[in-house]
């Protein structure tokens, strides 16, 4: 045996030996290919050149940095500084928001964790709902719900009355 032959073996024979370190995959063995969720089709519209994508991707990001903020902040007030949820009851509330500063605290929290939440589960809606229909109305019905409850929150914020009877 020459020693050219020794030394092939040894490199693809024996585990732990100089082979292992090999990369896994090379040009005569490509990695897998991976298929898409959703294969474009002819009907597919070509990629736009919008920047929509990256501007949701950057409000998430952005939008997630001030919320940590304010409910942080929140938490630590209501439950730290505050005496504890046993404290907290209608006179609470309208004490609190009989300032402009926690109207717009609580208005500014209500806004960022809609429109952050409605945005990643729109994300989800986009990667998982195949159908174009069902696409269409799971976002229909997610934009209506998220309207629905910013346009109530900041009518309650607003409109609160501490003098009801």
């Amino acid at each position: 045996m020459s020693t050219t032959e020794t030394t092939e073996s040894k490199t693809t024979d024996e585990p732990g030996g100089p082979a292992d370190s090999v990369a896994l995959y090379d040009v005569d063995h490509p990695a897998p290919v991976i298929e898409p969720p959703r294969k474009r089709t002819a009907k597919t519209p070509k990629a736009s050149r919008g920047n929509f994508e990256m501007q949701t991707w950057l409000f998430m990001r952005l939008s997630g940095i001030v919320l940590v903020v304010l409910v942080l902040g929140h938490l630590l007030i209501q439950l730290v500084l505050d005496g504890g949820v046993s404290k907290i009851g209608f006179a609470f509330v309208a004490g609190r928001w009989a300032s402009p500063f926690w109207q717009v605290w609580d208005l500014l929290m209500l806004w960022l964790a809609m429109l952050h939440g409605a945005n990643g589960l729109r994300t989800v809606i986009n990667d998982y709902a195949e159908r174009d229909n069902t696409r269409f109305w799971l976002k229909m019905l997610l934009y209506a719900a998220t309207v629905f409850t910013v346009l109530l929150g900041t009518l309650v914020i607003f409109t609160f009355d501490p003098n009801i009877r």
